[in-house]
């Protein structure tokens, strides 16, 4: 691995301000380029950088209707930008999990549960994607989806606190102790 990977300065975070908002995203691609091209099995750094896309085009839009036909453009540069992360990092659960709430936040539930599904046969062992499993899942669902979370993952913080929201939800305040 590289040295460099993982270190972000503060000084290279820049306000977005509307009126120079097209050279700070440049400048903003340019270091995220720069840091994949450095680490590439950096997943934050996939993150960031599509979270970057996804935000970008409704940064620069300027009128009500063109915002939402941005926010479809963002989420297809986003989903592009991960998908490149994780064939980089196929077993990387975070770049699955920002998968599925990439297409949760476009409004795509039918691609998110197809992810969800991949992503948790690529990662079985994942306590970050159960537990997402359990909270994304109908209610009729969520005991049995958490029964087997906890036999894959009993010691997983993420899926135990999935877990003790689902009875705090049902009112079974001392089980989720």
């Amino acid at each position: 691995k590289n040295a460099d990977c993982g270190q972000i300065c503060s000084e290279h975070l820049i306000p977005l301000e509307r009126k120079n908002a097209k050279s700070h995203l440049d400048r903003a691609r340019k270091y995220f380029q720069a840091g994949l091209e450095r680490c590439p099995d950096n997943s934050s750094l996939w993150i960031l950088a599509s979270r970057l896309e996804e935000r970008a085009p409704s940064l620069l839009s300027t009128g009500e209707g063109s915002v939402k036909a941005a926010v479809a453009i963002g989420a297809t540069k986003a989903r592009s930008l991960l998908e490149l992360g994780r064939l980089k990092n196929p077993k990387s659960a975070e770049l699955w999990l920002e998968s599925v709430r990439l297409e949760q936040r476009a409004k795509n539930p039918k691609l998110a549960d197809t992810l969800m599904a991949k992503a948790l046969q690529e990662c079985h062992g994942s306590g970050n994607l159960l537990a997402e499993q359990i909270r994304r899942a109908p209610r009729v669902e969520k005991k049995s989806k958490s029964a087997l979370a906890i036999k894959q993952c009993p010691e997983d913080p993420q899926v135990i606190t999935a877990v003790a929201e689902l009875f705090s939800s049902e009112r079974k305040i001392d089980k989720a102790r």
